[in-house]
Parts: C-alpha cells; sequence; structure tokens
C-alpha cells in the first residue's frame, strides 16, 4: 500500500508540475525554483512533515522534497549550532542528492554529444 501512496502523492506533484508548463508561461526553471521553495514553506509551516509521513519517497523526491530536506537540515542545525545553522544545515542535508546530480550531470555530459534543439 505504501508504493500505492508514494505513487499517487509523487504523480499528483509531477501532475501539478506538467499543467503549469502547459497553462502558464513559466519556464521550467520557474517552476523549478518555485516548487523548491514551496517545500521549504510548506516545512517551515509544519504542513510538509505528514505529507511526507504519509507518502515517504513520493514526497521526498520530487523537488518539493529537496525543498524539505533542505529546510528539515536547517532547523535541526540551527537547534544543534545557533545561527551558523542557517548557513550549513540545508546543504549538509542535501549534500548527497546535490553530489548525486552533479556527479550523474557531469557523466550524462561526457556520454551525450551536445546539439541546437533545432
Amino acid at each position: 500500500m505504501e508504493f500505492v501512496k508514494a505513487f499517487v502523492v509523487g504523480g499528483l506533484i509531477c501532475a501539478i508540475g506538467q499543467v503549469l508548463i502547459d497553462r502558464t508561461k513559466m519556464t521550467p526553471a520557474r517552476i523549478l525554483v518555485s516548487f523548491v521553495t514551496l517545500g521549504v514553506i510548506l516545512t517551515a509551516l509544519g504542513i510538509y512533515e505528514p505529507i511526507v509521513e504519509f507518502a515517504g519517497a513520493g514526497a521526498t523526491v520530487p523537488l518539493t522534497g529537496f525543498g524539505y530536506t533542505m529546510a528539515k537540515g536547517t532547523l535541526e542545525s540551527i537547534n544543534e549550532k545557533g545561527a551558523i545553522g542557517i548557513l550549513t544545515g540545508g546543504l549538509s542535508s542535501a549534500s548527497a542528492g546535490i553530489t548525486a546530480a552533479v556527479f550523474f550531470g557531469y557523466l550524462a555530459a561526457l556520454v551525450s554529444k551536445p546539439g541546437d534543439k533545432n
């Protein structure tokens, strides 16, 4: 049942992104930033944690989950280290995901041939 919950919630988040691409003039970059920011805001308001508990990876894998991870790491770091946690918490909590994105992006750049979209 947890796979169904993850699929439904993750699919809903992705469907919202697709609707924004299809129905608005927002660029994919703005949608990306909006989703990460929304994840941070919903975490700060205490709304995203119950979604994560319900859907698991369906809520943590999409971009809103990246914002959730950064916000949660920042809050924990502030509690441990004080004000310096504002600067260090988000990046330390999301470092594995950031590293994987850079590494696999580099591998994809080595393998693929750049070209014009025309």
